[in-house]
């Protein structure tokens, strides 16, 4: 299924139905008064978090969306039926948006939540409620009001513990399919990942955390090059960011030079972002001589200005050389107190 993130919807609440105006007439009784009865309240647009769900295709080709309207009142002072609710299932982890002013409505971060985007309009009432000494055969009633209209953008942004960031054919896809039982495309040429993956990372027997990866980041994101800065949002929700890098690039580039175009396109991007928790992963040391990796390796550290204070890790991916303890190192800061602090 395709993956989309991004859809602007109309949804409309139902109307309110009218209010009843009526007399009761029957034998015997001459003077029956006002019997009319009030309407139904319209109904209302709720999005609906299903953790089942994880595209918002279904919203870019239906754009439309109407709740139903409340019945009109009627005669022996009998109620409208209220029309039914409108609920639209989304992914865990999308934002509404009011699209013409682009203000947050609200979010539904777990199964089950909901979110009302659009109020039923409210009943009118029947004419039993007008009777009045000085008006006992009122032919008054009100209409049902109009329910609200809006323009709503939606947005995904996954729930993840970790993110994956580098630039293509950093190793990211490669990462995650070793770790998870997520099964990304992996390829020799760059943008094999066209859309975002989450992998869940078993660590011992119970516990366990979401890793994501997202298409590669390169040199002009900000401008528009590539597809890693379409994606980036879907790190901001992460605790932590692993910065991967490969140690001896197909291309020729130096490692030192391409953890920087990456570090600048994400300042650029969000300064809350860049801010957010990193550590560095150099992958693929299973390329390099096995007696040369610690030099190699201490080189890019010192050449990125790297603090050793903050963790680091010198992997394989595609070996498994090194990730357990990396994993384990990632488990305990998760479920630390003070954890990404």
């Amino acid at each position: 299924m395709r993956f989309v993130d991004e859809a602007v919807i109309t949804v409309h609440a139902g109307k309110g139905g009218n209010g009843c105006v009526s007399f009761r007439r029957e034998k015997y009784v001459p003077k029956g008064g006002p019997d009319g009865g009030d309407g139904g309240h319209g109904g209302s647009v709720f999005i609906f978090a299903d953790e089942n769900v994880n595209t918002l295709i279904d919203y870019r080709y239906q754009r439309n969306y109407q709740a139903q309207s409340g019945k009109p009142g009627e005669g022996k002072k009998c109620a409208g039926k209220k029309g039914e609710d409108l609920y639209l299932i989304v992914p865990v982890g999308t934002i509404a948006y009011e699209a013409t002013t682009n203000q947050k409505v609200g979010e539904v971060l777990k199964d089950g939540d909901t979110l009302k985007l659009a109020q039923g309009g409210r009943r009118g009432i029947g004419n039993v409620h007008f009777k009045s000494s000085t008006n006992q055969a009122p032919r008054q009633f009100t209409y049902g009001e109009e329910g609200e209209s809006f323009e709503i953008r939606l947005e995904l942004k996954l729930l993840a513990d970790v993110g994956l960031l580098g630039l293509p054919n950093a190793g990211k896809s490669t990462l995650i399919r070793a770790v998870s039982a997520a099964t990304p495309k992996v390829a020799d040429y760059p943008f094999t990942t066209m859309y975002p993956n989450l992998g869940v990372v078993r660590v011992g027997q119970y516990e366990s955390f979401v890793i994501a990866d997202i298409p590669g980041v390169i040199e002009g994101a900000a401008e528009g090059a590539g597809l890693g800065l379409k994606f980036l949002k879907h790190l901001t929700r992460t605790k932590c960011v692993l910065h991967m890098v490969d140690v001896l690039p197909v291309d020729g580039s130096d490692p030192i030079e391409n953890y920087h175009k990456v570090e600048n396109e994400l300042k650029k991007y969000s300064e809350a972002l860049y801010k957010k928790p990193r550590w560095l992963v150099l992958n693929k040391i299973d390329q390099l001589p096995q007696d040369e990796v610690d030099d190699i390796c201490e080189h890019i550290l010192q050449g990125i200005g790297w603090n050793k204070n903050e963790p680091y890790f010198f992997i394989s991916g595609m070996s498994g050389q090194n990730t357990e303890k990396m994993l384990q190192k990632i488990m305990t800061m998760l479920t630390s107190k003070d954890s990404w602090k």
